[in-house]
């Protein structure tokens, strides 16, 4: 069965059950998949070599809705970035008309990885139904549940949700991100049994600076949280049980091209840091002899969609070879260290500084740059653009802000700017970035 299969399924068994909560209006499992089907049939319309659909990814059910119709209709699902700008969206569509996709593909997600490139990852639907039973496993997904979803549906941390949700009948609440924690409080208290969320680790900070005593209330409500999309700082994760002392916590290791592979409750008494937990049944984890993370099992990615020399890369024998340090403890529980690479990790989202200076470096007034991670007490990291003017010009940080926000998503837009006289490179003329790490 795919997971569109379940949804079918499950409008017959639960037909009146609330399946998603969207700008206040409930659809009920019958009407959602109702919906599904009509679009589906839109979508049956296109041609053969239209197979990937494109979609910007709303927060509401209008996504849920064109997500199951493209999987029932036969094609593929490519989430993007909502303020992805057009010009790069219709590169993409470029790029996968006509393209090469395994039979049973489902999904095609865009991230960035060890390379630095944006990649589309092919995600099959045997992968996704091996990523719902492992998140049913691992964290108790049931029925009952209600999701709260905030997170951009792009991402595999999010979207991901959607899948065990769905194949047990619960009931999935969509929100637009968290900028009023009013609204994720009444998310909270929509009346079913019990209550989860998934949170980045920047979200997690804000919400217990903001709304920490809030939060302690609802410690009853809450059946569980799960953080992912970057190493959650353990002073949030000790703040955190102690505002929610009946809450399971989870730390979860995964990835686009791994999918869900280990998960660990820190609110156990020991609170390990940097620990996520054994893997689940669905995975396995191997670490190289150089002390990196490779993972096995059903929810690995199918590859990357055009470049078959790329995925030989990452996938070979059965193993998807990671760019993170880590070991395994006496427990059999997986540890993770730094990564491998220079991708910056901000608030859970993944950047590329090569693709910022690429930006940055189309304005006339740049010389040369180079994007560095800082400290920020919100968000962990944050992006930093160092600049040498052309001519020595004086620099202007909002009107450079305002340029790279026209070219780049907003989460890849530096948040700080700062003039520099030169920018260290390497004898080869290389960006020396390492003498820019902290």
């Amino acid at each position: 069965m795919t997971i569109a299969d379940y949804l079918a399924q499950n409008a017959l068994r639960y037909p009146d059950k609330a399946a998603v909560i969207s700008g206040g209006q409930v659809f009920t499992y019958n009407s959602l998949n109702q919906m599904v089907d009509e679009r589906a049939n839109s979508l049956a319309k296109r041609t053969p070599r239209d197979k990937v659909v494109l979609i910007r990814t709303s927060q509401d059910v209008d996504f849920i809705v064109s997500y199951f119709a493209a999987h029932r209709a036969g094609l593929v699902a490519a989430p993007l970035e909502r303020d992805m700008p057009e010009e790069r969206f219709q590169a993409i569509g470029q790029q996968l008309t006509g393209a090469y996709v395994p039979e049973g593909t489902a999904d095609i997600l865009y991230t960035t990885g060890t390379t630095g490139r944006s990649k589309g990852v092919m995600i099959s639907h045997r992968t996704i139904v091996a990523n719902a039973e492992n998140l049913v496993e691992g964290q108790g997904f049931c029925h009952d549940l209600v999701f709260v979803v905030h997170g951009p549906l792009n991402h595999i941390g999010s979207l991901s949700k959607i899948y065990p949700t769905i194949m047990l009948g619960a009931t999935l609440y969509m929100l637009d991100g968290l900028r009023s924690h009013d609204e994720f409080f009444a998310a909270l208290d929509y009346p079913a049994p019990r209550a989860a969320t998934f949170f980045v680790p920047a979200n997690i900070r804000m919400l217990i600076q903001l709304s920490g005593e809030k939060l302690s209330q609802y410690t009853d409500r809450l059946d569980f949280i799960e953080s992912g999309g970057a190493p959650l700082p353990h002073a949030d994760m000790l703040q955190l049980c102690n505002l929610l002392p009946r809450t399971r916590m989870y730390n979860t290791y995964a990835s686009t091209e791994t999918g869900i592979i280990s998960t660990y409750n820190f609110n156990d008494g020991r609170c390990l840091a940097g620990c996520l937990g054994r893997p689940m049944s669905h995975s396995r984890i191997v670490i190289t002899p150089e002390g990196r993370i490779s993972c096995q099992g059903d929810t690995l990615m199918t590859g990357y969609v055009g470049d078959p020399e790329l995925t030989a890369t990452v996938l070979h024998h059965d193993t998807v070879f990671t760019s993170d340090m880590g070991h395994i403890d006496d427990e059999g529980m997986l540890h993770i260290g730094g990564r491998a690479d220079d991708v910056i990790n901000v608030g859970g989202y993944k950047v590329a500084p090569t693709e910022v200076e690429d930006a940055a470096m189309t304005l006339t007034t740049i010389k040369d740059c180079i994007c560095i991670s800082q400290p920020h007490p919100i968000t962990g990291r944050a992006l930093k653009l160092l600049v040498v003017t052309a001519d020595n010009q004086p620099l202007n940080k909002q009107q450079t802000a305002r340029y790279l926000a026209t070219r780049l998503e907003p989460y890849k837009v530096p948040m700080l700017y700062e003039r520099v006289d030169a920018i260290c490179r390497t004898y080869n003329g290389k960006l020396d970035r390492k003498a820019y790490k902290d």
